[in-house]
């Protein structure tokens, strides 16, 4: 049974659980089709959704990752053992992993800019859709969000770039608190409360 939680609450204390420490069970469809409804209500501008979804499930995950680890190896064949172990399990860390793709492009009325943060409006969404149905969630980039050879394998298109992998499945340890900024380290008060 799933427990109710105020969002002022589960805002100071949301944390990410690793995605090589999440397992199974995963979201089904149905779910993880309200997940990407929920993360799609973002600020954009312009409403021109600069953004998609690409699912990542099942054994494409272990394909995806071995022709990834094909890739790094090619890139840097002195690879040492433990990080070839890495590279074999990209896609394969959580039952589902879904890629936040930025469609940002030059707009006579919108920014790319604007619509680039659009995009990562997306995935802190889409993170918290996922905890919000009970699931653990982490969102990374990786080398292979930059790559733009790996981007066919992907299923990304020309153009369009990632904005994060966002990993979900069940957490297999409990989350844990890291070190957070000091207010006084990040804010700049202007004016006098009014």
């Amino acid at each position: 049974m799933k427990t109710e939680i105020k969002l002022v609450d589960y805002l100071a204390s949301r944390r990410s659980i690793p995605a090589f420490q999440m397992g199974s069970p995963g979201p089904g469809q149905a779910e993880v089709e309200e997940m990407l409804r929920l993360a799609s209500r973002v600020p954009d501008h312009g409403k021109l959704a600069p953004w998609r979804f690409i699912v990542y499930r099942g054994e494409e995950r272990v394909r995806i990752s071995a022709e990834l680890k094909k890739m790094a190896l090619a890139a840097r064949p002195d690879m040492p053992g433990e990080l070839i172990k890495v590279e074999e399990t990209r896609l394969t860390r959580a039952p589902v992993v879904i890629a936040v793709v930025s469609r940002a492009a030059p707009h006579f009325k919108i920014p790319e800019w604007e619509q680039l943060m659009s995009a990562g409006a997306v995935c802190l969404n889409l993170l918290m859709a996922a905890n919000a149905l009970g699931y653990a969630s982490n969102w990374l980039t990786e080398w292979y969000a930059y790559d733009e050879r790996a981007y066919p394998l992907l299923g990304v298109e020309p153009g369009e770039r990632i904005a994060g992998f966002v990993h979900i499945g069940t957490a297999m340890v409990p989350p844990t608190e890291r070190p957070r900024p000091e207010l006084s380290e990040i804010v700049t008060w202007v004016g006098e409360d009014a």
